[in-house]
């Protein structure tokens, strides 16, 4: 009989271990910041270059307090972000910009990573397209008649 009362307080303990740790596991609702994006991915397309590389992404604070952006990086100094640097309260959007240098000729394919205070505190943007070289303007064909003399 002691066997068995204690095998049953033995798991009484360890349900109660268990049931506490399960406990635990289960997410607080705490009031934080959470940043949406309504794109992840900006395409260029073909663009020529010279033209406009700037692009915004929107997004909006889906959470329950204030998000800070702490950090924006890129990974190619030809990549330049600019973000806010207040707090976006919650229910509010903004824009991050990214610069482009579209003076390099060929594939666009660069990132800019966003650092936050958010539930989903790094997230990674991307840039996409191909610059093209500006076509060569061929010197016009004339005849040579302003270079003649009157004599």
């Amino acid at each position: 009989m002691k066997k068995v009362f204690s095998l049953f307080i033995v798991m009484a303990f360890v349900f109660a271990a268990v049931a506490q740790e399960a406990n635990a596991d289960k997410p607080k609702k705490v009031k934080e910041p959470e940043i949406t994006f309504e794109t992840l991915v900006h395409d260029y397309g073909n663009i020529t270059q010279g033209d406009n590389g700037t692009c915004e992404f929107v997004f909006k604070n889906t959470g329950k307090a204030d998000l800070l952006l702490t950090n924006c990086r890129s990974s190619c100094g030809c990549t330049v972000p600019e973000w806010p640097k207040d707090p976006i309260a919650p229910g509010k959007k903004a824009v991050i910009k990214v610069k482009y240098n579209t003076q390099r000729i060929g594939a666009i394919n660069k990132t800019v990573t966003v650092e936050s205070n958010a539930t989903n505190n790094r997230v990674v943007l991307s840039i996409k397209g191909n610059v093209s070289a500006k076509p060569v303007e061929a010197a016009p064909e004339g005849n040579n008649s302003s270079m003649r003399t009157n004599n």
